[in-house]
């Protein structure tokens, strides 16, 4: 009985080697380079391993031989840091964004230069997307772009008003580069920044951000139907997103991928960035709608500051 065990194992593990390879393979053919190909274990992101394995008479239905397969390449994805590769990549929303607007604008964009290809994803995705999500107030210059009830990264130690920083150019790369939000100021701070703010929505949201675990378990996704503005908001790896930067995303990249498939030639780059920019500004306005038709909804049924005793 364990012999036979063993054996389907066996079997299941040289299959599984042998769809690995032939995958990595293909990939080096298509592209004509030795490209990195994702050995990933999870499904979803496995590029397609368990469908190989399934031609191969290996599922469900031989539960002995697949266990074989997924250990082969379990241990090929922990070799390869490949999930591991994919999370690396992929931990901001910026990056993700990037990846689905690929999808959108398609093949045809990467026929323009270099500085045009830029030009069109940083006017349809990467400015509106990024001012969109909640990492910094392009309104609050003074301020180094801080968001509202939010403390800067860097304010001095010890200090009363976290508003302010004590370190410039850091705090700069964390908001602009690294794309920080920074931490929440305490409530009669953030109450300031935000005059409907209530203790009710502020205790609910600090819970959120530091208790909830998501439906994953392990906080890389999670989401509120209200943050400090009232409005609804997903956490991805800790990196807010809300409904004006989806919007601006699906705008943006949505009108940029319109004129490149529609038009029977290439059109001028500066076309593509007008109606890319514009796209993205319209979904953008959208989305900020919305949000605050719902934060004005829930704000009716929260307590008012009066009946906190706060004046």
């Amino acid at each position: 009985m364990l012999k036979q065990v063993r054996k389907q194992l066996e079997k299941g593990w040289k299959k599984g080697v042998g769809v690995s390879e032939a995958q990595a393979q293909a990939k080096a053919d298509a592209t004509g380079t030795a490209k990195r190909y994702s050995h990933s274990v999870i499904p979803g992101i496995a590029g397609g391993y368990y469908g190989d394995l399934r031609k191969e008479g290996i599922g469900l239905q031989t539960p002995v031989q697949l266990a074989g397969a997924v250990a082969s390449r379990f241990l090929t994805d922990v070799g390869d840091d490949a999930s591991r590769h994919l999370y690396w990549r992929y931990n901001h929303p910026m990056a993700i964004a990037d990846k689905l607007a690929e999808q959108a604008l398609g093949s045809k964009v990467y026929e323009y230069s270099g500085p045009q290809r830029a030009a069109i994803k940083l006017a349809s995705i990467g400015v509106p997307v990024s001012a969109s999500l909640g990492t910094f107030d392009i309104t609050n210059l003074s301020e180094l772009g801080r968001p509202k009830g939010f403390a800067q990264s860097y304010a001095e130690q010890g200090s009363e008003d976290r508003r302010q920083t004590g370190q410039v150019a850091p705090e700069l790369i964390d908001r602009f580069v690294l794309g920080r939000q920074g931490r929440p100021l305490k409530f009669d701070t953030a109450r300031e920044d935000i005059p409907d703010l209530t203790k009710q929505r502020y205790a609910n949201y600090m819970n959120y951000l530091y208790n909830e675990k998501g439906p994953l378990g392990v906080g890389v996704i999670k989401g509120t139907m209200e943050n400090l503005q009232g409005e609804p908001e997903v956490r991805i790896v800790g990196f807010p997103v809300g409904l004006q930067a989806a919007g601006a995303l699906a705008g943006g990249a949505g009108a940029a991928g319109a004129a490149l498939r529609t038009s029977k030639g290439l059109p001028k780059a500066r076309n593509v960035v007008g109606l890319g920019a514009g796209g993205a500004v319209a979904g953008a306005l959208a989305g900020k709608l919305m949000n605050r038709m719902i934060a004005s909804t829930g704000q009716s049924d929260l307590p008012t500051t009066q009946e906190y005793g706060i004046t």
